[in-house]
């Protein structure tokens, strides 16, 4: 099973596909979606949908999954995050690709036990789970974690499995 995990940002979109092999897990590929500063705002958004459904297109993965739950003072930062999980989450379903979002601290959780963890120790966890021998990019860290935590939610209950966006 292949998991595309997302941490989306208009400037730097972080993935990573993770899949389940054999009981271990294994990064397929993992990125940045760059945008420079003075690229315009439609053009950012164009390009991550773009990017994200090339990548959808190429390793055809089961599910997608991002973080949710940020909440931001400044409702401008909000509006084009929004925008950009839009972008992203049109190219998901344009792809028929179910997306599931969970809250930050269960993604510190289901990786290193500890809801309140340090990027470092994701960041190590990471590493460790996947048998990478140098950290990825920290949005691609945090878009491989995300993968690795809705396989981690996966049960034979089906009551307790997570519901798509």
């Amino acid at each position: 099973m292949k998991i595309l995990g997302l941490d989306i940002s208009l400037r730097s979109t972080g993935f990573g596909v993770v899949e389940r092999r054999a009981g271990r897990l294994a990064a397929v590929e993992f990125g940045l979606i760059r945008n420079a500063a003075d690229r315009p705002h439609a053009a950012c958004l164009g390009r991550i949908h773009a990017e994200l459904a090339a990548v959808l297109g190429r390793v055809q993965p089961a599910a997608a999954a991002l973080e949710g739950g940020f909440f931001f003072k400044n409702a401008r930062t909000a509006l084009v995050l929004g925008e950009a999980r839009g972008a992203a989450l049109a190219a998901c379903a344009a792809a028929g690709v179910p997306v599931y979002e969970y809250a930050p601290r269960l993604v510190k959780q289901s990786l290193t036990g500890f809801g309140a963890a340090t990027k470092h120790q994701v960041a190590r966890m990471i590493m460790s789970l996947l048998g990478l021998h140098a950290p990825p990019p920290e949005d691609a860290t945090d878009a491989l974690a995300v993968a690795i935590c809705h396989l981690h939610q996966q049960t034979g209950v089906a009551a307790l499995q997570p519901h798509p966006l």
